[in-house]
């Protein structure tokens, strides 16, 4: 959030149905991508700017799923993406095989969620272009690599800003 917001771009973070002090239950992943989809639609109407799409673990498994064909979505970005089952829920993201977005996945080397080997086997079958980025020593939420994790996110939307102000 506040990687992007550095940049200027406006931010929205929300809670899924259910989480925090939302209404609603948790709907098995496929109202929470509904969810997702209300908070592109209320971005394009609040700001009517590109969207890069930002998502941490769940938010970034759902948030993926919503903002990859979405067209007013032109970047994404996914934080601690679980390569493994969780609580029984496994993630499919064969959908991301196709999609020519450009985006970045970035990780603790000791993410429980991630592991060594796993997440780099799922994102090698992702669609160019793409970044991984293991920040070492950082678990699942990066405690105490927040920094680091910031600054990746950093380095690579200047990157990506550099790509396309050059087109």
């Amino acid at each position: 959030m506040k990687a992007l917001n550095s940049f200027g771009f406006p931010v929205l973070r929300f809670n899924f149905r259910g989480t925090g002090l939302s209404e609603g239950e948790y709907a098995g992943g496929i109202g929470e991508v509904d969810d997702a989809r209300s908070a592109l639609d209320w971005l394009e109407r609040e700001y009517s700017l590109p969207i890069i799409f930002a998502g941490f673990s769940f938010g970034a498994a759902v948030g993926l799923r919503a903002a990859y064909s979405d067209d007013r979505v032109h970047a994404l970005i996914a934080l601690g993406l679980p390569a493994v089952a969780i609580e029984d829920r496994a993630y499919d993201f064969d959908f991301l095989r196709t999609s020519t977005k450009p985006k970045l996945f970035v990780s603790g080397s000791r993410d429980q969620f991630a592991p060594p080997g796993k997440l780099e086997a799922l994102v090698s079958t992702f669609a160019e272009p793409k970044k991984l980025v293991r920040i070492e020593a950082g678990d699942h939420f990066f405690e105490g690599r927040l920094k680091e994790m910031r600054a990746a996110v950093e380095d690579w939307l200047k990157q990506l800003l550099l790509t396309t102000t050059n087109h």
